[in-house]
């Protein structure tokens, strides 16, 4: 079975042109969208259907910088961990710990500019990893990159957290 990569004819590596994803998923979802499929017999209508999902799965899945690192991970081997190991460097623990006490303290006093600024920080911050992991990866070093997604996961959580209270 093909991997997403194959799907669309892609290099396997984390730097992907997006507008090739992009025009490669158009190319196959013209081919298998089920509309192509009304005068089609039923075994042909799943088969053209279950493509059409698996299409819109990879594509997905590929366009994502975070999914696509993990993913890359993944047709490695390589368990990310990511419930049970949750070890960090202790210069990225200091900056978590710095983050949260910026957001209690932002929290407190209802600080909407405090907030932003720790938002905008922490996705400064996140692009920062995500160009460390895709450097990583393109490398073939698996391990660090697992590591940097960790981080990243971290960094995107505390984000959806922020997000959500601004709401």
């Amino acid at each position: 079975m093909q991997n997403h990569f194959e799907l669309f004819q892609l290099p396997q590596r984390f730097a992907i042109d997006m507008g090739r994803l992009d025009r490669a998923y158009r190319e196959v979802q013209n081919k298998v969208h089920p509309d192509k499929f009304v005068q089609a017999s039923e075994a042909e209508k799943r088969v053209a259907m279950q493509w059409a999902t698996r299409a819109n799965e990879a594509y997905q899945t590929l366009k994502k910088p975070l999914q696509r690192a993990r993913y890359l991970c993944e047709l490695q081997g390589v368990d990310l961990q990511t419930e049970s190991n949750t070890s960090m460097p202790g210069t990225f623990l200091m900056q978590q710990m710095e983050w949260r006490e910026a957001f209690d303290e932002a929290r407190q006093k209802n600080d909407a500019a405090g907030m932003l600024r720790l938002e905008r920080e922490l996705n400064s911050e996140l692009r920062t990893q995500l160009q460390a992991v895709g450097e990583a990866l393109d490398l073939g070093d698996y391990q660090q990159a697992a590591q940097q997604i960790r981080a990243c996961l971290f960094l995107e959580k505390f984000i959806t957290d922020i997000a959500a209270l601004e709401e």
